[in-house]
């Protein structure tokens, strides 16, 4: 799993020829520990068609704000570096599965 932090962000997304998924969560948070499984299996589905990457937000501050994350889980999708969609709380895998492939 790819972590995206505030020092890695620009190069990881920037240069990313693919869609990008990123993860906003924190270790204390309890719906953020049952969507993490999910999005670890989209990551493996969608391995070299969408990078899927995590960001914890007790060790970054600059990319949660950049999309505005109030809470978490929220998980954004963004293609060409642009947002495209955004999904915020738990969730199942068949509506962030249908969220990637609308990426593609």
């Amino acid at each position: 799993m790819v972590e995206i932090n505030d020092s890695n962000f620009a190069t990881l997304v920037g240069e990313s020829k693919i869609p990008v998924v990123i993860d906003f969560w924190a270790p204390w948070c309890g719906p953020c520990r049952m969507v993490s499984p999910i999005v670890d299996q989209l990551a493996e589905e969608y391995a070299g068609k969408v990078l899927i990457a995590k960001c914890n937000v007790d060790e970054s501050s600059e990319v949660p704000s950049q999309f505005a994350v109030r809470n978490i889980p929220t998980i954004v999708f963004l293609k060409n570096g642009e947002l495209v969609d955004k999904n915020v709380g738990a969730t199942t895998k068949a509506v962030l599965a249908e969220k990637v492939n609308k990426l593609l």
